[in-house]
């Protein structure tokens, strides 16, 4: 039989004592159990062994070592290009900070290594001045214009370039242009004098040489021309 409510009456079996009429029945809606009292990771690990590592920790780790053998390797490739670089020919220090910063060494490292290199006298920009200064004059014959606006482009101080050219006297430079221009002068020989006298001046202004010792060089080189030219030959 059905009661007030709509619902079934409850039959218990023999034996069993139904619940007072007051108690309320369970709602029908579920509620979410009570975790009091049970065990959790902390309780039965600890707390140091239920904390794992975070990943972040690991890449940092290995984001640090990697920079290292980075820096490692620029070290040993600044080297071996420097060593390559020297070999060649002589470099200022502008020079070879140039070409490390052109092959994407870092600019402390760039530093480093010329530091290192001036200590051991692989870079030395007073010496390389004086011996481009001795060797440019004897085997090119360049004039002293000519050799400071060469030791400039390796960005050599103006003090070390005019120590450097204290090495050539004036009378060298003359002596030097002189000779240049005897040497010049034969061929020349198939033009006239005024246009023998023009490219003879052009080609040692090249040179470096100043205006004075340039026409000193130029009258003695195209007057013995001259006088060979004139001279009486009898058979």
């Amino acid at each position: 039989m059905a009661s007030g409510d709509g619902l079934a009456r409850v039959s218990y079996l023999p034996g069993v004592i139904p619940p007072p009429a007051d108690t309320p029945r369970p709602s029908s809606e579920t509620t979410a159990p009570e975790t009091t009292g049970l065990p959790t990771m902390r309780s039965v690990f600890g707390a140091g062994e239920a904390t794992q590592e975070s990943p972040a920790s690991g890449v940092d780790e290995v984001e640090e070592g990697e920079v290292a053998e980075s820096v490692a390797a620029q070290r040993h490739r600044a080297e071996k290009i420097s060593m390559q670089a020297l070999t060649r020919r002589g470099q200022s220090r502008w020079e070879l900070e140039r070409a490390l910063l052109g092959r994407d060494i870092a600019e402390e490292l760039v530093g480093e290594e010329l530091d290192r290199l001036e200590r051991v006298g692989l870079i030395d920009d007073v010496a390389l001045a004086e011996t481009l200064v001795r060797t440019q004059h004897e085997r090119k014959g360049l004039g002293r214009s000519a050799l400071t606006a060469e030791l400039r482009r390796k960005h050599i101080g103006q003090q070390q370039i005019d120590a450097a050219l204290e090495q050539i006297d004036d009378d060298d430079e003359q002596s030097r242009a002189t000779e240049l221009a005897v040497r010049r002068a034969p061929q020349l020989r198939s033009v006239d004098s005024e246009t023998a006298k023009r490219r003879l001046t052009g080609f040692l202004m090249r040179k470096g040489y100043s205006g004075s010792v340039v026409r000193t060089a130029v009258d003695e080189a195209l007057g013995a021309r001259g006088e060979r030219a004139s001279g009486v030959r009898f058979r």
